[in-house]
């Protein structure tokens, strides 16, 4: 077996990683491993922009205000505050670096999305704001001669040493059809979301929950995982994928209207189109339940006055692919899985429960977005600790060598079956029924060891951890709250207002 020796190993090439990887470039040699592709992250994808408290009319304080707002009771003081305050300097360094954020004259163009009191939003290229800011990142690591980037088809596992702490992972050489043994005295998950353990989702195919799985796997504390947020304005269409069709277009003005044609989110939220997502994904839900309809409509017909294919070109330009032009159509949209606020635990520097181990971005449970994610905040948090957590791992001492790894179990059933199974019982509405059926069949499913495991093998293991680690964790929750709505239990309770945690070694309980 081939054995790669890196001071520091980073496993993710989004904005987090990269921003990491960055920092780490002072202290001693940095591996970026990347699934697939190097291009291929959920950070590309991010059309809405990234928000900051940097306009005139804004203040942090306010920031920090609408993001405890929107995380419904849960996230931590703390980690919020860290996050705002820290988040304009971090904007201002993108810009150092060579970040084209959109601007009106000389100032930079700040919009308004769902529930921000201001405008605080940050674009570059009007909808491609997570691909300009991972451009940057990634040419700015790229010229440190410290850090190395490879692409693998899969990170397998963690690696722990005799005392328990990382020492590295294994990864799968797709074109040799074999696994190579990397050691690090640290290691940064930073594997972006989970979205793809789901059957409808806008995340891209290698977002399939890698990290929490191994991270689990290894001991590591899973905090949250139940809080999954649907994005509202999914493309939906026959054939299509499910292009997120950005927030920004209802910041913009864009109505929700119904099979009739009549707009409808004033029946649901005060803030109407603008609402949480939590609450606008509910609301299509219920409006498309009411109408028999397999979707609605998001329309933006009326604002003639509005240049979309400037504003908004990769999604004017992707719907146009599929027939339909938004300055003259509305398009069918439902909700689809977007995000993931739970994760592996972390304190306010990227370390988890086990030594050596850290995560950031969407991996990672900071405490930052509690139930709900309020818009726009992702891309920050991958860039304020994705640095933090670079600098923490430049103080970790050396990992001793490897152990060998223990055989781990992997399902006994596909990947699209463990995919409709999550989509069924863990969607936007839950229910003990459904969650039920879901833990024992999933708990059912499990086989000790494959022989030669594949790739998809190895994915497949992992969709069918963290759908269980879901399923769990739901079904522990019996209230309602921000992402996670139980049709049986509607109402929110003092007595969970708790982060859920998990551990491979103790079921669900509420700390």
């Amino acid at each position: 077996m081939e054995t790669i020796n890196t001071d520091y190993l980073v496993i993710g090439a989004g904005v987090a990683g990269l921003r990491a990887a960055i920092e780490l470039a002072e202290a001693g040699h940095v591996l970026v491993v990347a699934k697939e592709s190097l291009r291929e992250s959920a950070s590309e994808y991010a059309q809405g922009g990234i928000a900051v408290a940097l306009s005139d009319d804004d203040e942090v304080s306010l920031h920090e205000q609408d993001t405890l707002y929107a995380g419904d009771g849960l996230c931590d003081v703390a980690a919020v505050r860290t996050l705002v305050e820290e988040g304009p300097g971090s904007i201002q360094e993108l810009i150092e670096w060579g970040t084209e954020f959109d601007r009106e004259g000389p100032k930079l163009l700040f919009t308004r999305e769902g529930a921000h009191s201001r405008n605080r939003i940050l674009h570059a290229h009007g909808d491609s704001t997570g691909r300009e800011i991972a451009r940057t990142l990634y040419w700015k690591a790229a010229s440190l001669n410290r850090v190395t980037f490879r692409s693998f088809a899969a990170m397998t596992d963690i690696l722990l040493d005799e005392a328990g702490a990382a020492a590295g992972a294994m990864v799968y050489h797709h074109e040799r059809g074999e696994l190579i043994e990397i050691r690090a005295k640290a290691v940064l998950l930073a594997t972006g979301g989970l979205g793809h353990v789901y059957l409808e989702t806008t995340n891209p195919d290698v977002a399939t929950g890698d990290g929490v799985a191994a991270a689990y796997r290894v001991g590591a504390e899973i905090r949250d995982i139940e809080f999954v947020q649907f994005h509202p304005t999914a493309l939906h269409l026959a054939g299509a994928p499910r292009f997120l069709l950005s927030e920004a277009l209802r910041g913009e003005g864009a109505y929700l209207r119904n099979q009739a044609g009549e707009r409808f989110m004033h029946r649901y939220h005060k803030l109407e189109e603008l609402a949480p997502r939590d609450v606008v994904s509910r609301s299509i839900v219920a409006e498309a339940v009411a109408t028999g309809s397999e979707h609605v409509f998001l329309d933006l017909t009326h604002r003639s006055d509005l240049d979309i294919p400037a504003r908004f070109p990769r999604i004017f330009e992707t719907c146009m692919h599929y027939g339909i032009d938004l300055r003259t159509q509305s398009a069918p949209v439902f909700p689809a899985v977007h995000y993931s606020m739970g994760g592996v635990y972390t304190d306010l520097h990227g370390l988890t429960t086990v030594p050596n181990l850290y995560a950031a971005g969407e991996v990672a449970a900071t405490g930052v977005h509690g139930a709900n994610r309020l818009a726009s905040n992702s891309l920050l948090e991958g860039i304020v600790f994705g640095a933090r957590t670079g600098k923490a791992m430049r103080e970790t001492r050396a990992a001793l060598a490897p152990k060998a790894t223990a055989a781990a179990k992997f399902p006994d059933v596909g990947e699209n079956e463990l995919r409709l199974l999550a989509w069924n019982a863990c969607g936007v509405q839950r229910n003990a029924i459904d969650l039920t059926k879901a833990c024992d069949f999933l708990t059912g499913v499990a086989r000790s060891s494959l022989p030669d495991p594949t790739p998809g093998d190895y994915q497949a293991r992992n969709i069918w951890t963290v759908v269980r680690l879901i399923a769990e964790c739901a079904l522990a929750r019996e209230e309602s709250r921000g992402g996670h709505f139980r049709t049986d239990f509607p109402a929110k309770e003092t007595r969970f207002e708790k982060h859920s945690s998990i551990t491979r070694r103790s079921s669900v309980r509420f700390v």
